[in-house]
C-alpha cells in the first residue's frame, strides 16, 4: 500500500470533521475520530468470526462455565465481541444509535472495551447523540475498510500515525511530542540487531523488547518484525508504557491484533509509575519527547535519587527541569541484563535524542555527570546524526545514541560518531514538518557504515572515511579547572572611596564614625602603594583627631574594599601569606582529561600572565560530546573578484530587462 493510499484512508476518516464542525473545537476532533478508527478497525479485524463468536456467547449465556476461553478461540484473537451488532445496524436505526451502540462496546472482551474507555468514548457517545450527531458518524465509519487482506497492521500503523499527527497539530502540542517516521524506525531497530543476527538465527530463540515511550507501537511492531525476518520461529515479547491515552490505547489494540500480550503495555507516566518496575530486556528503544519538561513528576524522580542513589534508576544525577530525555536513557539502562562471566546476557539499547543531550550542562552539572556515568562504564557505543526535517512535527536535527554493555572486544572503550546528515531523499509532499525521507539504499548505507565503522575510521583512502570518527571514551572527558590570579591593590582616600567607606554597614556600626570620617577627609597625602604604609597613615590621622583606631577583620575588611582600588601595578594582597585570588580576573578553562593541568598552564597561560595559577580545590570532570565541530569541514569564502564579476553581470541583465520595458 502506497502513501496516497495510506493519505486517502485517513482523509476519509478525518472528513468526520465536518459533521464535528460547530459542535466541536478543531482541538477536540480527534477524540471522536480516533476512538471510532480503533472500533472499526476492531470490527473489521472481528468480521470474519463475528456470527461464530455470536452463537458461542448464546449457547454459554446461562452457562456457570467462563466462556471467555472459548470465546477468543473461536475469534481467532486475544479479544472478540458476543454481540450480533455491527455499525452498520446501529446507523441504521437513527433513534436508539446511542443505546445499541453502548451495548455493542460493552460486548467487547475486557481488554478491548478497556482501549475504548481510554478514550472515555462514552461520554463522545452522549455528547454526539445530544448533538444528533451519532447516527452521522457512524454512518461515515462504516463506509471505511479497514479489513486486514486491505489494510495490513503496518499500514493501519501508518493510518493511525497521521490522524493523530492532526490531532496533535489541532491540539498545538508540543514540538517534542511527535511520532516517530517508519523509514527511520527500520534504520535504528538494524543499528541495533545487526551485531546479534546470528545469534538471532539459532533455535529456540526469544527475545525481549522495552519501548518506555512507546506512542502507538512503532517501535514495537517493527523490533518483533526484524528478529522474526531473522528467524521466523523466534519468539518475540514486546512491552512498553505510554502516558498519553488515546497512543496507549492504540498501540494495546495493535497487539491484540497481533496476537501479543496487550497486558505487556503499561498506562502512566514511566518515572513516577514504572510500569516494567524490576524487569530486565535484551532489546530497549525509545523516541521519547525531548524539550519536554519533567516538573511534574519531580518530587517522585528527586526522592528517588536523593534516597536511592546508584541503587534507583536516577542515580548519575538530575538534568534541568526542562528536558527529560536523559531521565528516560537513566531508566532503560537501568533494565539492561547483565553480563554473565562467560559474556552471555546484557542488552543493547538505541535511542533517539535532539542535540542537548550532546553537550548541554558544564562539569557538574546533572547532564553532564549522566555522560560522565555512561562513558566511564563504557557503555556507549557510537551515535548516528541524522538528517534534520525527518520527524512530522519538528524539523530539529536529531541523534540515535547506541548503547550496550556487552561490546565486542575490538569496541571496547571506544565510541563511533557516524555522520549521516547527507543520506535522505526529498519527500514527493512534505507531511508537517516532514519534508526528507531515507530511502532503503540510505538505511543500507547507514547499517553497513556503522557495522564497518572502526574499520572505514581507519582507512584514509575509503570514499566515506570523513564520515566516521572512532574516539576513546577519554576523549569526551575534559577537566574544569579554574584559574586565578592575584588581587593587586592601590590605595587612595577621594570622594567616591569616602562615599563608599560611609555607606558601608562595617563602618556605620562603629563609634565616632564622623570623626574618622572626617579625619580622612583632612589628610594631605591621601594615595599610598601598600597596604601597610596606608593604615598606617590613616591610623595616626584618626589618633591625632583624638579618636581610637577600630580593630577586628570586619573593619579592616571594609577599610580595604572601600579605599582599595585594582591596578595591575598594585601590591599583591595576601591571605595566610599566600597571594589572594581577584574574582574579577578568575578564568576557567576546559582541559583535555589526557593533559596535565600545570602543563596547560605553563604553556597556555602563563606566557600571557605569568602569575596565574590553579586552584585545583574547584577543578571540575566534565563530559561533553561535540558532535558537529569534529565533523566541521571548513569552507572557506568566495573570492571577491568572483562575487564582483556576478554582480556586474546581475546590474547587466537587469538594465537590459529595463531597456526592453521602456522601449
Amino acid at each position: 500500500m502506497n502513501s496516497s493510499k495510506h493519505t486517502e484512508l485517513a482523509n476519509h476518516a478525518w472528513s468526520v470533521a465536518d459533521l464535528l464542525r460547530g459542535d466541536y473545537k478543531q482541538s477536540d476532533y480527534g477524540k471522536v475520530i480516533l476512538p471510532f478508527t480503533v472500533l472499526r478497525r476492531l470490527e473489521c479485524v472481528l468480521e470474519p468470526t463475528r456470527e461464530r463468536v455470536a452463537e458461542i456467547a448464546e449457547q454459554h449465556k446461562d452457562s456457570d462455565i467462563d466462556p471467555d476461553r472459548f470465546l477468543r478461540r473461536a475469534s481467532g484473537h486475544s479479544f472478540y465481541n458476543r454481540s450480533s451488532l455491527t455499525l452498520k445496524k446501529i446507523a441504521a436505526d437513527p433513534q436508539n444509535a446511542a443505546k445499541n451502540l453502548m451495548v455493542y462496546v460493552g460486548a467487547f472482551s475486557d481488554n478491548a472495551r478497556g482501549v475504548l474507555d481510554r478514550f472515555d468514548f462514552a461520554q463522545q457517545i452522549k455528547r454526539l447523540d445530544d448533538a444528533d450527531l451519532l447516527y452521522k458518524v457512524i454512518g461515515k465509519f462504516t463506509d471505511l475498510d479497514l479489513r486486514p487482506d486491505v489494510v495490513p497492521n503496518h499500514n493501519m500503523g501508518y493510518i493511525f500515525e497521521e490522524l493523530i499527527r492532526r490531532f496533535a497539530e489541532q491540539s498545538n502540542e508540543t514540538a517534542g511530542e511527535h511520532f516517530t517516521p517508519r523509514e527511520v524506525i527500520q534504520l535504528m531497530v538494524r543499528l541495533l540487531v545487526a551485531p546479534d543476527g546470528d545469534a538471532l538465527q539459532l533455535p529456540g530463540t526469544v527475545r525481549t523488547v522495552l519501548d518506555p515511550a512507546c506512542g502507538t507501537g512503532g517501535m514495537l511492531s517493527a523490533m518483533d518484525d526484524l528478529i522474526t525476518e531473522f528467524n521466523e520461529d523466534a519468539t518475540v515479547e514486546v512491552y512498553g508504557q505510554e502516558l498519553n491515552p488515546e497512543s496507549w490505547a492504540i498501540c494495546r489494540s495493535d497487539l491484540m491484533i497481533k496476537g501479543q500480550d496487550p497486558e505487556n503495555i503499561a498506562f502512566g507516566n514511566s518515572f513516577s509509575d514504572d510500569g516494567h518496575a524490576r524487569k530486565t530486556f535484551d532489546y530497549m528503544l525509545a523516541n521519547p519527547p525531548f524539550g519536554v519538561e519533567w516538573k511534574k513528576v519531580k518530587e517522585e524522580v528527586e526522592h528517588e535519587h536523593k534516597a536511592l542513589g546508584e541503587a534507583g534508576r536516577f542515580g548519575a544525577g538530575l538534568p534541568r527541569i526542562n528536558d527529560g530525555s536523559l531521565l528516560f536513557l537513566q531508566h532503560m539502562i537501568d533494565k539492561m541484563k547483565p553480563v554473565d562471566v562467560n559474556g552471555g546476557g546484557g542488552s543493547r539499547i538505541a535511542i533517539v535524542f535532539n542535540g542537548s543531550p550532546l553537550f548541554t550542562g558544564a562539569a557538574g552539572s546533572g547532564e553532564s555527570e549522566i555522560r560522565r556515568w555512561i562513558l566511564e562504564n563504557d557503555w556507549l557505543e557510537g551515535i548516528v546524526a541524522l538528517p534534520d526535517q525527518l520527524f512530522y512535527n519538528t524539523g530539529i536535527s536529531t541523534y540515535f545514541w547506541i548503547l550496550t554493555n556487552r561490546k565486542s572486544p575490538d569496541h571496547k572503550g571506544k565510541v563511533v560518531l557516524l555522520d549521516a546528515r547527507d543520506q535522505w531523499q526529498k519527500m514527493r509532499k512534505s507531511l508537517g514538518d516532514k519534508r526528507k525521507e531515507l530511502g532503503k539504499d540510505h538505511i543500507a548505507t547507514v547499517v553497513k557504515l556503522y557495522g564497518e565503522a572502526l574499520a572505514v575510521a581507519g582507512d584514509a583512502e575509503h570514499p566515506l572515511h570523513g564520515k566516521v570518527k572512532v574516539f576513546w571514551n577519554e576523549d569526551f572527558g575534559y577537566q574544569r579547572i579554574t584559574v586565578e590570579r592575584p588581587l593587586k591593590l592601590r590605595f587612595e582616600v577621594t570622594e567616591e572611596t569616602l562615599a563608599a567607606l560611609e555607606a558601608s554597614k562595617a563602618i556605620q556600626k562603629l563609634p565616632q564614625v564622623t570623626v574618622m570620617l572626617d579625619a580622612f577627609e583632612s589628610m594631605e597625602v591621601r594615595s599610598w602603594a601598600t597596604k601597610q604604609e596606608a593604615w598606617l597613615a590613616l591610623k595616626d590621622a584618626v589618633v591625632a583627631a583624638g579618636s581610637t583606631w577600630p580593630t577586628g577583620a570586619p573593619f579592616n575588611k571594609a577599610l580595604r574594599d572601600a579605599i582599595g582600588v585594582r591596578d595591575p601595578e598594585g601590591e599583591v594582597q595576601l591571605v595566610k601569606g599566600q597571594p589572594e585570588p581577584d574574582s574579577e580576573l578568575r578564568d576557567y578553562e576546559n582541559v583535555p582529561l589526557s593533559e596535565d593541568v600545570e602543563e596547560y598552564l605553563k604553556r597556555e597561560v602563563h606566557p600571557h600572565v605569568p602569575d596565574a595559577w590553579i586552584d585545583g580545590s574547584k577543578t571540575k570532570i566534565g563530559y561533553e560530546i561535540p558532535f558537529t565541530r569534529h565533523f566541521y569541514v571548513y569552507k572557506p569564502p568566495r573570492p571577491l573578484a568572483e562575487i564582483d564579476a556576478e554582480l556586474k553581470a546581475l546590474e547587466a541583465e537587469i538594465q537590459g530587462l529595463l531597456g526592453e520595458v521602456t522601449e
